[in-house]
């Protein structure tokens, strides 16, 4: 989001999923949609079959890159270096959209000498990506006539994820591939409702509807609303309040439906900090490696098909939720627990169902304000910005940087200089794998939603790794291996891929009790989002011998 929100004021995803079935190229990049987003690929399916080129670009040939028209399998890490090639090759085989650029965006000139150092030959130096495959991936970019370009967590989770992102828009606005039908900027977030609740307010620096916490108008609406006054400064990120944690700023912490214990890097050292905390409680509906943690548990959350209200998905389209069932016992929705705990710290909150928390919201952030709860149900989901309750905006944002007039145009668009960073972590003779995460199909995030359920498809993790590396350790398929990086060391079976290059392996979060593999995971932190370099760590992986009976703990 804080990509986005940098160079267009929102952060938000500026396509519909309907307009990838009508581009014609998509540029899947970082993003194995297949496995993670296979609601989302079906649309992307529908755009192949209609005559769309489709390029992935990804360390590992993924199920997705299998549908490519070209896989660029680069380096982990080297897509600031990939992006600045593509870019330099753009500019000097004159497929830039120069009345685009000189009429809608800033700062061309600095971000076109940044980018000159980036030959064909030099980019695929670094990135591993064979020349000719950058230079056809440049031009197809630069001749179409609409592109989208799609991404997940296998460009944010770095060390320089906003970076990243920003070297994507940084093509979109080359070849002017935005705020047209068709054309586009697609990030895939990881949940359902990522997007609503950053939408929402859950962000450190922004109020709900990405108002500034810092902007004197905005907070003073808000203000008046709650009857309180709202600190002038940004808040902590989850990375920040365990930085607050270690320093002993932080001392204790309400965790409603997340799992930090599981899904933050270098687990062995986030549980510590959790358990360190004075007071920690936790809201969830199951009993997670967090909740475990907790001083105080308030299991009585209802889960989604128990609760009414909102998600927002990554296009932006607000969808309505109902009840579909009664909660179990004692349990209540979120709301109402919230409601209760104010009550108890002597405030009454007069909200009387989840519409009555809509209403406030759409009152305050102007771009929810045509979404009605009836027009919600009617339409099937309406996308923001919805200024007007009798009209609704088109499906792809910022079509006001191709408007006739100068003053139409508003805010222009910047060009960002991102300069290549390769991962913190070297990988050395003691650790010499690449070690990358991601998501599989069967399960989800850190299997407190889908862990409980045996999946036909995969029964446990796995530590994948490419049939080179299996012959040069001798290990075969299904064997136990055990996985040690310089944070920790889990054992589990590994499975030969062919859709991986040697030196690189890949693992997910999804199976924590019996793998956790973000005990392996570096806390690399990039500043600009706090996301840790989940994607970049240095392993080893070493047999286990017959007589090997004994279970490696963490920080072996």
């Amino acid at each position: 989001m804080v990509g986005l929100a940098t160079v267009f004021g929102a952060g938000g995803g500026t396509s519909s999923y309907q307009e990838v079935e009508t581009t014609d190229l998509i540029v899947m990049w970082g993003s194995n949609a297949r496995n993670a987003h296979p609601i989302y690929f079906q649309h992307v399916l529908k755009g192949i079959h209609n005559g769309a080129k489709m390029y992935s670009v990804d360390p590992r040939r993924s199920e997705t890159a299998q549908w490519a028209d070209l896989w660029l399998g680069l380096n982990v890490g080297s897509d600031v270096a990939l992006s600045n090639t593509l870019a330099r090759e753009i500019i000097h085989a004159g497929l830039t959209n120069k009345s685009f650029i000189e009429n809608s965006t800033s700062g061309f000139a600095e971000y076109a000498a940044s980018v000159e150092e980036w030959t064909l030959e030099q980019g695929s130096k670094v990135t591993g990506v064979p020349a000719e495959a950058i230079r056809e991936l440049a031009h197809a970019l630069g001749n179409a006539k609409t592109a989208q370009i799609c991404w997940t967590l296998g460009i944010t989770e770095h060390h320089n994820g906003v970076d990243n992102v920003l070297s994507l828009i940084n093509l979109a606005l080359l070849c002017g591939h935005v705020g047209r039908p068709g054309a586009g900027l697609s990030p895939l977030r990881g949940q359902n409702n990522v997007q609503g609740g950053g939408d929402m307010g859950a962000l450190p620096n922004k109020l709900p509807g990405f108002q500034d916490v810092e902007d004197d108008v905005a907070r003073t609406k808000f203000e008046k609303m709650w009857n309180v006054t709202i600190p002038p400064k940004n808040g902590w990120n989850l990375t920040q309040m365990f930085e607050a944690m270690e320093h002993g700023k932080m001392k204790s912490a309400f965790v409603i439906g997340e799992n930090p214990a599981q899904s933050e890097a270098d687990g062995a050292h986030a549980t510590a900090l959790l358990k360190d905390l004075e007071h920690l409680v936790v809201q969830d509906i199951f009993l997670t490696k967090t909740a475990e943690l907790a001083d105080v548990v308030l299991p009585g959350s209802a889960s989604w098909c128990e609760a009414d209200g909102t998600v927002t998905n990554s296009e932006r389209r607000v969808q309505r939720v109902r009840k579909a069932i009664t909660p179990p016992g004692n349990a209540h929705d979120d709301i109402q627990i919230l409601l209760d705990l104010a009550a108890l710290m002597g405030h009454t909150w007069k909200y009387d169902s989840s519409e009555a928390v809509w209403n406030e919201l759409r009152s305050l952030s102007p771009m929810h304000f045509g979404m009605t709860y009836s027009r919600l149900a009617d339409l099937g989901g309406i996308q923001w910005p919805c200024f007007s309750e009798d009209a609704l905006e088109p499906s792809y944002l910022h079509g006001r940087l191709w408007a006739e007039k100068l003053e139409d145009r508003g805010r222009l668009a910047p060009f960002s200089v991102v300069i290549d960073s390769p991962p913190v972590e070297e990988t050395t003779p003691e650790f010499p794998l690449r070690l990358t995460t991601g998501r599989r199909l069967d399960s989800y995030n850190t299997g407190v939603q889908s862990g409980g359920f045996l999946s036909p498809l995969r029964m446990a993790e796995t530590v994948d790794l490419s049939p080179e590396d299996a012959i040069s350790m001798g290990i075969v398929d299904g064997e136990i291996v055990r996985i040690t990086s310089p944070r920790g060391t889990v054992t589990a079976p590994a499975r030969v891929d062919d859709g991986l290059r040697p030196g690189l392996v890949f693992m997910t979060p999804h199976f924590p009790n019996d793998v956790n593999t973000n005990l392996l995971t570096i806390e690399a932190i990039d500043p600009k989002s706090g996301t840790a370099e989940f994607k970049a760590a240095a392993v080893r992986i070493d047999k286990i011998s017959v007589n090997d009976k004994r279970v490696p703990v963490a920080g072996e």
